[in-house]
């Protein structure tokens, strides 16, 4: 009986100093890190709409029979909204892009054939354009070339009355525009504009006039896409 307990003694002693080999010898479990999410590059494409503001300045050219001469420095604040569209191949945007801005942009200018004793004002009280756009994409950031069809509405006055004109012209330039989200975006953007003849009438000029108004904008704006 004691020969069995001594056995049994050491058999569990012999059990007990091969324990911690063998469980050196398991394999420790691999913790892996979980997948960084999958970078997805800023994508142009879609409708948006958006506000815009800026400053514009120039000149008006005016001509008849008797005169030709261009009026003071025109310059003003204008304030808007714009609507376009974009679509993304690879890195260009191409884009179209409306807006109509209210506009406080006026000039004057002295000539006896024209003006009489006082001077000739031109006032724009509004400018819209419709443009093609084409943006090389650099993620959110996209630099962009813009031209196309400029409209705009002015009033001639001169000591005998004043007249309300539109007319159509056109326009060219270029902006940047950058990504703050998926949804928003932030630009600006420089726009030369000649905005094409406007005719005062012999009543107001003296003589039948013409009026040509060619202007720079420098505007910043915000857009929401869809």
């Amino acid at each position: 009986m004691t020969r069995l307990i001594r056995s049994l003694a050491l058999l569990i002693l012999a059990l007990a100093m091969t324990a911690p080999s063998l469980a050196a010898d398991l394999r420790r479990p691999i913790y892996k890190a979980p997948p960084l999410p999958a970078y997805v590059p800023y994508n142009w494409t879609g409708l948006y709409v958006g506000a815009n503001g800026g400053y514009g300045w120039g000149k008006a050219h005016v001509s008849n029979a008797l005169s030709d001469f261009d009026t003071g420095s025109q310059y003003g604040w204008l304030a808007g909204a714009t609507v376009g569209y974009n679509m993304q191949t690879g890195v260009w945007v191409w884009g179209l892009e409306g807006d109509i801005d209210y506009a406080f942009i006026k000039g004057n200018g002295t000539n006896a054939a024209t003006c009489g004793t006082g001077a000739c004002e031109v006032k724009n009280t509004w400018v819209a354009t419709a443009r093609g756009r084409v943006g090389y994409a650099m993620d959110r950031w996209l630099p962009y070339i813009t031209g196309g069809a400029a409209f705009s509405g002015a009033k001639m006055s001169t000591p005998l009355g004043s007249n309300t004109r539109s007319s159509t012209g056109w326009t060219v330039g270029g902006g940047i525009e950058y990504g703050i989200s998926r949804d928003w975006s932030v630009k600006a953007e420089y726009l030369y504009a000649d905005l094409g003849k406007m005719t005062c009438d012999a009543g107001v000029c003296g003589v039948e006039t013409t009026f040509r108004p060619r202007i720079n904008m420098v505007r910043a704006g915000v857009n929401v896409r869809f």
